[in-house]
């Protein structure tokens, strides 16, 4: 087992969790036969194959699935030791991977780069978009050091940080303009356009139009923001829009942005890391960062 490396480790995990060579080899950023090749060498070591591989398909082996858990583990370890390292050095510094919600990453990301640029150069950060259910997994598993999330998360293992409060607002077509504001729960009779299953917003979305499902009438559901806002441009429906997103989103679209009448729908931002990430205090200086990059967006 001397021949055994870290890099193989971690091409075999990203392997088992793409289930594609092809996607595996983009996440490791390495040419998909140099990737073969490593798991390839990496059975060979340990004597018995780890994946069945199809025409279409990538899975586990029964060994596969047990080398899977053990070898995540021993990730996690690594990856704690290099965290314990960076703590023990004064300030923030070297790679930091956040994982970012997309209702929040194109709106927040530039103006937080920028002042990482400008405040903190020594940090090489390595950003992770995707929605809250996977970057809770890829936190738990160590794959990123913290996330930019609504919140409650409500998970035990995890430190919640608010950072802002932003308001929802209803987006209608621009001839909409000039009539009456409905209620929310005049929305329940309207074509009302929502992200796709697994997007948090979607589900703040339907709680505050007090709806379990958008299922009893027609809709559409979108993988973004932007999707929406130009369907409700070409007079197919209305939809909500976090305040961050409003000026981007907006401003090639015929439509017409308006705040509800009665208590505004509105939602909670956050960080939330490891409770046993070494880096934790520094994670909170990285707070007020986001912080302070989201008071320039004016929410």
């Amino acid at each position: 087992m001397n021949n055994l490396t870290l890099k193989q480790l971690r091409y075999f995990d990203a392997l088992a969790h793409h289930a594609h060579f092809g996607r595996a080899a983009d996440a490791c950023a390495i040419s998909q036969p140099a990737l073969s090749v490593q798991i390839k060498e990496l059975e060979e070591t340990l004597g018995t194959p780890l994946f069945e591989r199809g025409p279409r398909h990538v899975r586990l082996t029964s060994f596969g699935e047990e080398c899977v858990v053990q070898v995540r583990a021993i990730l996690r370890d690594v990856d704690a030791l290099g965290e314990l390292a960076r703590a023990s050095r004064a300030g923030l510094s070297g790679k930091l991977r956040i994982g970012v919600i997309p209702t929040i990453a194109p709106y927040l990301l530039p103006a937080l780069i920028g002042k990482l640029r400008d405040e903190q150069p020594q940090i090489d950060v390595h950003v992770r978009e995707t929605v809250t259910p996977r970057l809770v997994k890829e936190l738990a598993d160590g794959r990123i050091d913290t996330a930019i999330v609504a919140l409650p998360v409500n998970e035990p293992s995890f430190q919640e940080v608010p950072l802002f409060s932003e308001a929802m607002v209803l987006v209608r077509p621009a001839t909409d303009a000039l009539t009456p504001v409905p209620r929310a729960d005049g929305l329940q009779d309207m074509r009302l356009l929502l992200l796709e299953e697994g997007h948090c917003f979607r589900d703040q979305a339907l709680s505050f139009i007090n709806l379990r499902s958008p299922l009893t009438r027609e809709g559409l559901d979108g993988s973004s923001l932007s999707t929406l806002v130009q369907m409700v441009g070409a007079g197919i429906g209305v939809t909500l829009l976090p305040e961050m997103a409003v000026s981007v989103e907006t401003r090639a679209a015929p439509v017409c942005v308006d705040r509800f009448a009665g208590p505004q729908p509105s939602r909670r931002i956050g960080m939330i890391w490891r409770k046993t990430n070494p880096l934790a205090d520094r994670l909170l200086q990285l707070s007020e960062i986001v912080r302070e990059a989201a008071r320039h967006l004016q929410i």
